[in-house]
C-alpha cells in the first residue's frame, strides 16, 4: 500500500481527522479519499454500454451473430522484421 503525506494541514483539521478515525475505528483520510475517487454514483462501464445497448433496442439475438462469424483460428503473433 502507498504512502500519502500531506504538508501543512490545519491544527485543528488533524485533530478532527484523528478524532473522527478513533470513531469509526477506520482511517477518515481513507474514506475521504475512496469516496472521492470512487464515488457511489459513478459510471460503471459495463453498465453504460448495457444501457446504451437497450436504448437501441438490441437483445441477445442480435449478438449471436458474432458467435457465428467469429474467426476460432488463434491469432498469428505480431513479427517485427
Amino acid at each position: 500500500m502507498a504512502i500519502l503525506t500531506v504538508r501543512n494541514v490545519p491544527d485543528e483539521v488533524h485533530r478532527a481527522l484523528r478524532v473522527r478515525a478513533a470513531m469509526h475505528g477506520r482511517s477518515t483520510v481513507r474514506v475521504i479519499l475512496e469516496s472521492v475517487v470512487k464515488p457511489e454514483q459513478r459510471v460503471r462501464m459495463g453498465d453504460a454500454l448495457a444501457e446504451l445497448g437497450r436504448r437501441q433496442g438490441l437483445t441477445n439475438d442480435d449478438f449471436a451473430v458474432f458467435d457465428q462469424v467469429r474467426d476460432e483460428a488463434p491469432a498469428e503473433p505480431m513479427r517485427f522484421e
